[in-house]
């Protein structure tokens, strides 16, 4: 199933999505720490306010990964919107730069198998080490790897999912490491995977 446009995809209570962007021409769109906070704070509020679990999510300084749950009526799709939209007022403002700063409009996908769900977590939170930013997930602040592991406390995470899929941190870890250090995925999950590649 390719990656639907926000305005073709069915946004359904209790399912969950793959939500996807990067910079135009792949060029860089969070350039230090502030960025990556108010990006950070505004997934925060807007999914709190409008009852969308964040299962996982990585932000990269050219493309952002989030893997939402939607828990209410609002569409998840809003939420890329909302926040990328006011994320790209801010970065004009504050680098003087006019027109967009990302490859058209997000990409999304509904998950529909288990397998599809948990591969995808350990395929975001293995981003920064699969891009060469840093050696080991935990040395990246902006993916919520922290919070999965136990060794940071935010509310951008479902406790409650992880506990039910992973008996402790440990495993989850095993789990992650096994995917970086052969890269090995089901056949059905790398084609799943595929157009992120792209």
């Amino acid at each position: 199933m390719p990656y639907a446009r926000k305005d073709t995809l069915t946004w359904q209570k209790g399912m969950y999505y793959h939500i996807y962007n990067r910079g135009v021409s792949k060029v860089t769109i969070l350039h230090e720490a502030t960025n990556f906070l108010f990006v950070i704070r505004k997934i925060r509020e807007y999914s709190q306010a409008n009852h969308i679990s964040i299962i996982a999510y990585c932000l990269m300084p050219n493309h952002y990964h989030l893997l939402v749950r939607q828990d209410g009526q609002e569409p998840a799709g809003n939420l890329p919107q909302s926040v990328f939209n006011s994320y790209s007022k801010a970065y004009n403002k504050m680098y003087s730069h006019s027109g967009t700063i990302f490859e058209g409009r997000f990409r999304a996908k509904v998950i529909q198998t288990s397998s599809h769900l948990f591969h995808l977590c350990r395929y975001i939170h293995g981003n920064p080490v699969k891009d060469g930013l840093v050696a080991d997930p935990t040395d990246w602040p902006y993916s919520n790897y922290l919070e999965w592991i136990g060794e940071r406390n935010d509310s951008l995470v479902d406790k409650d999912f992880i506990k039910g899929q992973f008996s402790n941190a440990e495993e989850y870890k095993k789990f992650l490491f096994e995917y970086l250090k052969n890269r090995d995925l089901p056949d059905d999950v790398r084609k799943f995977l595929y157009d992120l590649e792209k």
